[in-house]
């Protein structure tokens, strides 16, 4: 809607649809009960009022009502439950494909990266009619990742990675907000999307002179002497990382995790909490060394890893 008087904002996404529609429902079965329950009071305040029956009688009960008044709102909860969720998880399970974008909240400011390198602050540009996954987390307080034009918010956690995604349809700035009051200075944690066609997105692109995630990944993986434990041969003091991401790992407990994003880091921050099978608990604790963004690097690093592959220990340093 681009009138003078706008209620909603502007529908920019294939999500937006589908969330308007839930939205107007609601809203419609809100009004409905709201009214329907303000005219039976009005109505009965005057048809019983004291006046007319100074003394109280007691009504027949009636089952057909009363099923009546537990089925029917009963259904509708039901049709809800069933539309939310649906719409839910076609937000949250992005398609296959969807191009990566890493998102860090911080107090009080957005900080983006982009899998070719770019990085920026409190803006984002995403190309038209392309899936866009944002992985997103927190490297202090609790933050909301809000964009009202693609209809889509997401709570950023620290220590915990969450995901959404969207696909933008129509180019524009829109508003990015942090919907979590997290300090002073929220009202100030705001920012631009700029959704781009794609010819204008890949030229944007081209002007990045910043190092990729996978290159600053490799170069932090050969910093920190990672090697020195996830090598090969007599120095195998850790499981060897090429081709473990999207995989399974048996922890010492018997516990069964999938080697992500989540896994990864909590190895970083907390290792001794999932130890690998058959290994001691030698890992390092990285927590407070490592940045949210270096943590990301390493992370797109490990992903890049085919099965058998690791950086010769002298190439970076």
């Amino acid at each position: 809607m681009d009138h003078w008087v706008q209620l909603f904002p502007v529908s920019a996404s294939t999500h937006a649809d589908a969330v308007d529609h839930l939205f107007y429902f609601l809203l419609i079965v809100c009004v409905f009960f709201a009214v329907l329950i303000f005219a039976l009071i009005l109505v009965f305040s005057i048809r019983y009022r004291r006046t007319v029956h100074p003394v109280a009688e007691q009504t027949k009960s009636s089952i057909g009502l009363e099923l009546f008044w537990t089925i029917v709102p009963f259904l509708i909860t039901l049709v809800m439950f069933i539309w939310g969720s649906k719409v839910y998880t076609d937000g949250e399970i992005p398609p296959r494909g969807a191009q990566d974008v890493y998102v860090v909240g911080k107090q009080w400011m957005w900080k983006v990266q982009h899998p070719e390198g770019r990085r920026e602050i409190n803006e984002l540009h995403v190309p038209e009619n392309t899936p866009i996954k944002i992985t997103l987390t927190s490297q202090d307080v609790i933050h909301s990742f809000y964009i009202p034009a693609l209809r889509i918010k997401q709570d950023a956690v620290p220590g915990q990675y969450r995901t959404l995604w969207f696909q933008a349809t129509r180019p524009g700035t829109y508003h990015l907000f942090c919907a979590e009051y997290c300090g002073t200075n929220h009202s100030k944690m705001i920012g631009s999307v700029f959704v781009m066609e794609e010819n204008e997105y890949q030229a944007w692109l081209a002007g990045a002179n910043d190092m990729q995630p996978l290159e600053a990944g490799a170069k932090l993986f050969v910093e920190y002497d990672c090697i020195n434990c996830h090598g090969t041969g007599i120095r195998a003091r850790a499981p060897t990382l090429g081709g473990l991401y999207g995989t399974y790992v048996l922890l010492a407990d018997g516990r069964r995790v999938l080697f992500d994003e989540d896994y990864i880091r909590d190895q970083l921050t907390d290792p001794a909490s999932k130890r690998v099978a058959g290994f001691n608990p030698d890992m390092p604790l990285f927590k407070g060394q490592l940045t949210e963004e270096q943590i990301i690097d390493l992370i797109a690093y490990l992903k890049s890893l085919s099965s058998g592959a690791t950086p010769a220990e002298t190439r970076q340093k």
